[in-house]
């Protein structure tokens, strides 16, 4: 990881530089909640556990500006399932 993750409320996503190029996650926004419908990380790094630590950290941020998550990304849905600790964000 090079950077840390950005709130970019112009383009609806989370974002990342990776040295690979960048990560995000688009998300629909409605009271309170976070709609994370999409997450992709670049092709070279598929495979080496930056998309896990990409979206741990796109929650710890979602967590620190008190919202909820609806997880409809499938690899946000299946990361929540096997990290419980993020459970507390579920809208």
């Amino acid at each position: 990881m090079v950077d840390a993750v950005r709130y970019n409320a112009t383009l609806s996503r989370y974002e990342l530089d990776l040295e690979g190029g960048l990560a995000f996650a688009v998300y629909r926004a409605s009271p309170g909640i976070v709609t994370i419908v999409h997450t992709e990380v670049p092709a070279a790094m598929r495979g080496s556990g930056a998309g896990s630590a990409f979206v741990r950290q796109v929650l710890e941020e979602i967590r620190r500006q008190g919202l909820k998550v609806v997880p409809e990304c499938g690899f946000v849905r299946a990361f929540m399932a096997r990290n419980p600790e993020f459970n507390d964000l579920l809208g």
